[in-house]
């Protein structure tokens, strides 16, 4: 898991929506990035289908200094937060659905370090552009 965005709350205001009850998808986007396009279209299935999961796109360059903060560097980009708004897992790259679940699973554990064989589920190997 990358540790640079590991621990660090995000809230409403700072990124212009409301979160989830549970839990929140925060997709960092770029207009012409098709990857992210496909990234949309799950993350919006996987808050559809799990109650109390909300999901967040951001354009990236429009918001150049969160992008700065949270140093992303490709699109899209996904950040997945707990129910207080806590960062618990970031990956870029396209995601498939089947992560994206078990990502929000760890999320909504009591005790994220209980399971520390589990590795980041949203990382790929598919190709994104850069921001």
């Amino acid at each position: 898991m990358d540790r640079r965005t590991h621990g660090q709350r995000l809230d409403a205001d700072r990124l212009g929506a409301e979160l989830g009850e549970r839990a929140t998808l925060v997709q960092f986007s770029s207009a012409f990035c098709q990857p992210c396009r496909a990234t949309r279209r799950t993350l919006t299935e996987v808050a559809g289908m799990v109650d109390g999961v909300a999901h967040i796109e951001i354009d990236a360059e429009a918001h150049l200094a969160l992008v700065r903060e949270l140093d992303i560097t490709k699109t899209p980009t996904v950040l997945v937060l707990d129910a207080e708004g806590e960062v618990v897992r970031r990956a870029s790259g396209q995601p498939r659905t089947v992560d994206v679940v078990a990502a929000l699973g760890h999320a909504n554990m009591s005790d994220r370090d209980a399971s520390p064989t589990f590795r980041n589920p949203l990382d790929c190997t598919h190709h994104a552009s850069s921001v």
